[in-house]
């Protein structure tokens, strides 16, 4: 829930007036996708490996790709500080 309260945030406080309702409307529906997608990936991951190595392996991965995405595709992001209006 933090992660999708971040993202929607962002994308509330980053997107033009005009257009806020649709990239809203569009980041919901990827935000619910993902939600699914991560349910399975989570189960079958679990399924091979066993409960407590998921966990471990999961979590590691979401740092990795997290910093990884962050400052090689969003470096801007990764420098932001403020919210500017």
């Amino acid at each position: 829930m933090i992660s999708v309260f971040v993202r929607s945030l962002l994308v509330q406080l980053q997107t033009p007036d005009e257009i806020r309702g649709r990239v809203s409307a569009v980041s919901a529906v990827f935000i619910g996708a993902s939600n699914e997608l991560g349910e399975f990936e989570s189960g079958t991951t679990a399924a091979w490996f066993g409960l407590v190595p998921a966990i471990v392996i999961g979590g590691l991965a979401t740092m990795i790709v997290t910093v990884l995405w962050a400052r090689v595709f969003f470096p801007g992001l990764w420098r932001m500080q403020t919210f500017e209006h």
